[in-house]
């Protein structure tokens, strides 16, 4: 019977075996083979009998390596976790692994191998339990009853002050929880180079621009500080996967990524259609920093509104706005002042962020909007600027 059975050896084993130890040399066999020999012939001194107590043990730290430490069962007390925005599998078992839900990332990641609805997993939160199974952990993730629902939606183009509000509608948590906690940006992980400006301006640390629009799921019992630092971190990792800030440094003349992160935000703002964004943002440009437009100034009344909003007025049309409004000296985000404002008027989305990055040629420096669907009209000439305006007038805009 033992004949029969490979254990590993060569012809050369057989004959002498003793030998065959002593002259065989480190990595003369390749690692997956030496590995199988040991193995197998560990197995073969556990059928002949020939191994105590104490080999046993040192087998069992042997198999170790290869067997997956994982848990058994449907584990024990309740825990939530949070899946972050743009977690893949592989980060997805780190979370699980750190909450003791899992023994092992391999145990999940080796499950959802076998599972092809695992890609289907959201970011969000989960009720799962401590020491479950990796397969388990899986299933209880792909159940709908298991995910906590608590998802809130932040549109394009709202302001911080806007989006506080809209937080403490959703959580009870006091909107002068928010704006305490957006008072360091670089805590809510904002990186400092962000605010570096190359237009000889000071910069003005602001949370503004950085909490992006999209669904987040606020996770129970979450602070104001960790809310705002998830939106900062969905910013970073879109404009990241955007190549945002290396492409307006290399594209852009000069410009830096928080320029640019205005201009985008003036985008949102002002354009009527998604695809007049880019167009939007070239007029920016052109208007600051060509030396084509008379007070390299913006001459947006949006900065204007932006200005009330943040010393608690309502905003008015441009056809309300006085004088004193439009040119207020106090104002720093007055429309006539030289060059760029001091910070972004909102959260701008990433089709402005895409537009300030990457806009359309032209050296357009007027702009309206013409009809009821938002469509605009563009020129560099301003008595065709009056005609448009006329344009607009006769279609019920102005």
């Amino acid at each position: 019977m033992m004949d029969d059975l490979d254990l590993g050896f060569d012809e050369q084993d057989r004959g002498d075996k003793g030998k065959h130890r002593r002259g065989r040399k480190r990595g003369g066999r390749s690692g997956g083979g030496k590995g199988k020999t040991v193995l197998a012939l560990l197995l073969a001194l556990v059928l002949l009998g020939g191994i105590g107590g104490g080999a046993f043990y040192g087998f069992d730290r042997i198999q170790s390596y290869f067997v997956t430490p994982d848990f058994d069962g449907d584990g024990t007390e309740d825990v939530t976790i949070q899946i972050p925005q743009g977690a893949f599998l592989a980060d997805m078992a780190v979370v699980l692994r750190d909450a003791g839900v899992i023994k092992s990332t391999k145990a999940f990641t080796e499950a959802a191998q076998e599972n092809s609805r695992s890609r289907n997993i959201q970011p969000g939160t989960y009720k799962l339990r401590k020491e479950m199974s990796g397969a388990n952990a899986l299933a209880a993730m792909l159940d709908p009853q298991n995910r906590i629902v608590n998802g809130l939606t932040i549109p394009e183009g709202r302001t911080a002050k806007s989006i506080f509000k809209l937080l403490s509608e959703q959580t009870d948590i006091p909107v002068k929880e928010f704006e305490a906690a957006a008072k360091d940006p670089e805590k809510l992980g904002v990186p400092d180079w962000w605010f570096k400006r190359e237009d000889g301006k000071k910069s003005a640390k602001s949370i503004e621009g950085f909490l992006f629009p999209d669904t987040y799921e606020i996770p129970p019992n979450a602070t104001a500080e960790a809310i705002l630092g998830q939106m900062v971190d969905h910013f970073l990792s879109v404009t990241g996967q955007m190549n945002f800030a290396d492409r307006v440094q290399k594209e852009r003349g000069g410009i830096s990524p928080y320029e640019a992160l205005i201009v985008a935000s003036l985008a949102q703002a002002e354009a009527g259609t998604k695809k007049d964004l880019g167009r939007v943002a070239r007029v920016a440009y052109n208007r600051v920093y060509s030396g084509t437009f008379d007070c390299s100034c913006l001459e947006m009344d949006v900065t204007v509104n932006y200005y009330f909003e943040s010393i608690g007025q309502e905003g008015k049309t441009s056809g309300q706005m006085t004088r004193s409004d439009l040119d207020n000296p106090k104002n720093p985000y007055n429309r006539k002042l030289p060059g760029m404002v001091p910070t972004p008027i909102n959260n701008p989305g990433k089709e402005a962020l895409e537009g300030a990055m990457d806009p359309p040629p032209g050296d357009w420096l007027f702009f309206v909007a013409i009809d009821k669907e938002g469509n605009s009209a563009f020129t560099k000439d301003y008595s065709q600027h009056e005609r448009n305006i006329e344009k607009a007038k006769e279609n019920g805009v102005l």
